[in-house]
């Protein structure tokens, strides 16, 4: 029975992130890497978002491209018939 409440004990503190601080863990705070993990977290967060935008900037630009020459080629073939 002991160690199953120690184990409980261990998750709950250990194991279980927080929502309401953060997402971080009752240990964590309690040691004080809360605010470590937090600058982290949102570093990771913003280096995310910043490679989303670039991929999503960079397959708009390849589309254009791509419109850009069938319109080139379009126009192209119109010219050679007339």
């Amino acid at each position: 029975m002991i160690c199953q409440i120690d184990a409980v004990v261990d998750y709950y503190s250990n194991v279980r992130y927080r929502e309401s601080i953060d997402n971080v863990t009752l240990a964590d705070v309690h040691l004080g890497r809360d605010k470590a993990i937090i600058r982290k977290g949102k570093r990771s967060r913003n280096r995310h978002i910043r490679n989303a935008a670039y991929n999503i900037k960079s397959r708009l630009h390849k589309q254009s491209h791509r419109r850009t020459e069938a319109s080139n080629t379009q126009t192209g073939l119109m010219s050679q018939l007339i």
